[in-house]
């Protein structure tokens, strides 16, 4: 059963088709959780760039990103972009993930978003993650993929201020794409804030939720 609980999750699974998916789509959120509650266990997959620069720079960012926590991460090396046809290599990790822990909540692309490899690790994870709140999260890009999210973490300026300053330390590799600048990733997490009555926030796709409010 889904359930939305009081204190915060004890147990974070978060997974990314490619290297700094994780970071840009809820890079706020993780912070926020590893910071309250210090030894937070947090196991992470990523499909794409390992045994290379990517995986070196996704260890050393997912680190900073979660200070404090009992932090695991598995890179894989599925070629970026060619994920449907790597489908069965992916699915057998995210079951294997699945098989060794039993996380509160679940942090994984969205089931909408355009991009194939993300849009195909969504779906994989809402299978094999039936009983978990399962948050998608989004990325901004060229496909204008953006939509209408049903959840939403606010940001304290300065918890914004330092998913930007990471993003940029810790991902050299990106600074040269247009997209992957300040104003991209404070610009959105503004958008979201207003929309929730704060500053900055990140969003999120919710496809189902059972509520435990308490009798």
């Amino acid at each position: 059963m889904i359930r939305l609980r009081s204190g915060g999750p004890d147990r974070v699974v978060a997974v990314g088709a490619h290297c700094d998916d994780i970071a840009i789509g809820a890079g706020g959120t993780l912070l926020m959780l590893c910071l309250a509650r210090p030894g937070v266990r947090v196991d992470v997959l990523v499909l794409s760039g390992g045994g290379g620069e990517r995986e070196q720079e996704e260890r050393a960012a997912l680190a900073a990103f979660c200070p404090g926590a009992d932090l695991r991460v598995t890179v894989l090396k599925l070629p970026d972009g060619r994920m449907p046809a790597h489908w069965e290599e992916a699915k057998a990790a995210v079951e294997e993930l699945r098989a060794r822990t039993e996380p509160d909540l679940v942090l994984a692309p969205r089931t909408e978003d355009a991009h194939q490899d993300h849009r195909g690790l969504a779906r994989l994870m809402t299978t094999a993650f039936r009983d978990h709140l399962v948050l998608g999260y989004e990325i901004v890009k060229w496909d204008g993929d953006l939509g209408r999210m049903t959840a939403y973490q606010p940001l304290s300026p300065e918890t914004a201020e330092r998913k930007v300053r990471l993003l940029q330390e810790h991902y050299p590799s990106q600074r040269h794409r247009p997209w992957y600048d300040r104003e991209a990733f404070l610009g959105l997490a503004r958008i979201r804030g207003i929309e929730c009555h704060a500053r900055y926030a990140e969003a999120f796709a919710v496809t189902k939720l059972t509520l435990d409010l308490g009798e």
